[in-house]
């Protein structure tokens, strides 16, 4: 059978080949189609006209075809090129170009010298006098005292004060909590310090000091007490030689034991004098009662609940034992009170002298007259002897 090949004018890609004895077929079975010419020439004018003009879509068949890959145009990638130049490549460019980093590295170091040089040395930044030094939030040490601190930089640069060093100087005084010190260009400092706040008075010996929260003893000058009127109870107990922790810890029992007893809003701890730290275990703390002073044992916990049974009990136990001198709570439902001793009658001018072994056993007997009295605080209650 021949093949001929036909153009088919419909079609706007490609050739299509179509046997010669199948299109005889075809042009049998179907009627002629008449040409898109006749069509034209037999519409009437503005009609066909516009249906000429139509573009005719195209078919699923063409619309669906792809170039073969091989038709396929292949572009070109552009390849960059590195951020120096062409002539870097070479050995002349290359040490052209660590010549130039050399150059601009010197460039800059020198103009960094010369800047220092001229901070370092140029008159207008030096400290003339102590007028230049600001201090701030000084209460009670004087302006004096901080500027002792700076007595060697009066006339120095003020880029050659070790600011750090100054502060922690600062900070060394006790009353100082904490201090800054700044420069202000071109040839001032500012420093600033946090003073302390004592909440007591603290007894060492003979001698009266201040201490606040952390258990840094302060000192009292006079100027101090004529400026301010204190009104702390007084602490013993606390030895400034014993670890700075171990007297921040004694500190905060204390002020536990302060915020105890003022729970009421009754402000007890007006009627105590003295706190007894010495024992971490028992805070032992004197009261003003009926004139006289009781030694009252709190232990170092449950103090609000102590001291009400202390309050509540108070009046029985003085009608009962006027010579009360100390009360221990610490124990569960039960206390502990002490009398005090009496005094011994005056010897005698004509008595003879006593013997040592007579006089150690008069001292053996007057402490054994100390008496030892229990008293529940709720009788209907076994005592026991648990201490807290």
């Amino acid at each position: 059978m021949a093949k001929t090949t036909r153009h088919n004018s419909d079609s706007q890609r490609g050739l299509t080949l179509v046997e010669e004895d199948f299109l005889d077929e075809f042009e049998d079975a179907v009627p002629p189609v008449p040409s898109a010419a006749n069509l034209r020439a037999a519409e009437p004018g503005p009609r066909a006209q516009a249906r000429t003009r139509r573009p005719l879509p195209p078919s699923p068949e063409d619309s669906g075809l792809e170039e073969e890959p091989f038709l396929r145009v292949r572009r070109r990638v552009p390849v960059r090129s590195g951020p120096l130049p062409s002539w870097t490549k070479h050995r002349w460019g290359k040490i052209l170009l660590a010549s130039l980093f050399l150059l601009a590295l010197g460039l800059i170091l020198f103009v960094v010298l010369a800047v220092r040089h001229f901070l370092d040395h140029d008159p207008r930044f030096e400290i003339s006098s102590a007028a230049s030094i600001q201090t701030m939030g000084n209460s009670e040490l004087s302006r004096a005292d901080l500027l002792s601190v700076f007595g060697s930089d009066i006339g120095r640069n003020i880029f050659f004060v070790p600011l750090g060093e100054r502060a922690a100087q600062l900070e060394s005084i006790p009353w100082v909590k904490h201090a800054t010190v700044m420069r202000i260009l071109p040839d001032q400092l500012r420093v600033s310090i946090v003073e302390r706040t004592p909440v007591a008075f603290l007894r060492i010996g003979s001698r009266i000091s201040l201490i606040d929260a952390e258990g840094v003893v302060l000192d009292m000058t006079p100027e101090l007490m004529a400026k301010h009127h204190f009104d702390f109870p007084v602490i013993t107990g606390i030895d400034p030689a014993i670890p700075l922790a171990m007297r921040a810890q004694r500190m905060q029992l204390y002020l536990h034991f302060l915020s105890a007893l003022n729970s009421d809003s009754q402000h007890v701890i007006d009627q105590v004098s003295e706190i007894d730290l010495a024992d971490p275990e028992d805070v032992r703390a004197t009261f003003n009662y009926g004139g006289h002073e009781l030694l009252l044992h709190f232990g170092y916990t449950n103090f609000a609940a102590r001291y009400r049974n202390y309050a509540s009990h108070i009046q029985t136990w003085e009608q009962l034992y006027p010579r009360l001198a100390s009360i221990d709570l610490r124990y569960d439902d039960q206390v502990v009170l002490r009398m005090a001793t009496p005094p011994a009658p005056p010897a005698k001018l004509d008595a003879k002298p006593a013997s040592p072994a007579a006089h150690s056993h008069g001292r053996k007997a007057a402490h054994h007259k100390v008496r030892r009295v229990i008293r529940h605080a709720h009788p209907t209650h076994h005592a026991t002897r648990r201490a807290r």
